[in-house]
């Protein structure tokens, strides 16, 4: 890639050295031991496979382009961090290298460097279950080690009671917070588990008034007015903001269990559930896998407008490589259990009780999507309307 007429300037990436992703970009290794990765290599910009870290693009190449400081490369070569910086903003997909052509007029060059592997199951029970508990205990201990050398008051934990943010919480020596209605099922679930964890829990318990003056936020951060997705985003940032008002910049998730160890309940019907095409547990797992660069940007945007940056270690390299590698057997049990293998893993650090709960979507536990409907319902966007979620949450955004 060296040879391109790409982005010029020094190499700039975040999330990994450039040296490290110019190896895995030429021995095509998409798990190189990263927590995700993206930005300018060699005159290219680069993404890692699941879209851990995001790069965007000017879409429009035409004469006379400026360029913002900092991301200066020569007319018309716009690229950021953030969208916020670009006057049209195009995200380079995941698992691509995107060179510039050379050529006034010609379009650039988008290659697919990177491809999430495909690993065949492994026949050993035991083993498979170890590797998913090493991964996710070494990934764990290295936030907990970059914490301990010198950013002690700096990262809090966003904790709903799960096995998920249970792993990550019961390591980490940090503040606990829990976002929810007064009668939610993810602020009683999270008491509970804080209780048997010995551990401190602050409860942000939200009003009506949150969700008013939350939307257009999380609308502004994330460019998404879909109701699912501005559910989702609105619990993330109500945690993190109120975590980012007392003095913490690093919010520690557990991002990526459910899509990774078989959580959701269409990869445990596999294959009679229409919303996957697959036909076995393994299969539908993957697809979803392959949903998470999208809904990353989603978090990520909303988690940084929220004023924290997400730590999430169930999402490092290692802990991917591990799953991967799971049988069916290891993701759902015939008995209907999900996530085998992570509660297996994690019950050495993690309390029966909490390793063994079943949870639901922060969007539902938190119940947000409820009270964001009712309140669309009382506003006059009945429920007989199309999209009548959407239409209220558009409502809320002209108000500002």
């Amino acid at each position: 890639m060296s040879d391109t007429a790409g982005w010029s300037g020094p190499d700039e990436v975040r999330g990994a050295t450039p040296d490290l992703v110019r190896r895995a970009r030429d021995d095509g290794d998409p798990l190189p031991g990263t927590s995700g990765f993206a930005g300018t290599l060699d005159g290219a910009l680069v993404r890692d496979v699941l879209g851990r870290e995001l790069v965007y693009r000017e879409r429009g190449r035409g004469e006379g382009s400026t360029v913002e400081s900092g991301h200066r490369d020569g007319p018309a070569d716009r690229w950021a961090f953030d969208p916020g910086d670009l006057d049209d903003p195009e995200l380079l997909p995941a698992g691509h290298v995107r060179a510039r052509s050379g050529n006034a007029g010609s379009t650039d060059r988008d290659d697919r460097v990177w491809t999430l592997p495909d690993p065949g199951p492994e026949p050993d029970e035991r083993r498979a279950v170890r590797a998913v508990r090493d991964a996710v205990r070494e990934s764990v201990d290295e936030v907990a080690a970059g914490t301990e050398s010198g950013d002690e008051n700096g990262l809090a934990v966003a904790f709903s009671g799960g096995v998920d943010s249970a792993a990550v919480a019961a390591r980490l020596d940090a503040p606990l917070y829990v976002t929810g209605f007064p009668d939610s099922h993810d602020v009683e679930a999270a008491r509970s588990a804080a209780e048997a964890m010995g551990r401190a829990l602050r409860v942000v318990e939200l009003t009506h008034a949150d969700i008013e003056r939350g939307v257009p936020k999380v609308v502004r951060a994330t460019g998404r007015t879909n109701a699912m997705d501005v559910a989702i985003a609105l619990s993330l940032s109500l945690v993190a903001e109120r975590a980012a008002a007392d003095g913490y910049d690093r919010l520690a998730v557990g991002q990526g269990a459910d899509e990774l160890f078989g959580g959701y309940a269409k990869v445990a019907k596999a294959p009679d559930d229409d919303r996957v095409a697959a036909d076995t547990v393994r299969g539908a797992r993957r697809e979803v896998v392959t949903t998470l660069p999208d809904q990353l940007e989603r978090d990520l945007r909303t988690l940084r407008g929220a004023g924290v940056e997400p730590v999430a270690p169930l999402l490092h390299d290692r802990v991917v490589r591990a799953a991967l590698a799971l049988p069916g057997r290891l993701l759902v049990s015939e008995g209907g259990e999900r996530k085998v293998a992570l509660r297996r893993a994690v019950g050495e650090w993690v309390p029966d009780t909490v390793a063994s709960r079943d949870k639901k979507a922060v969007q539902y536990g938190s119940l947000v999507s409820r009270e964001l409907d009712r309140l669309a319902r009382q506003a006059g966007f009945k429920r007989r309307m199309d999209d009548h979620v959407g239409k209220y949450v558009a409502s809320l955004v002209e108000r500002e």
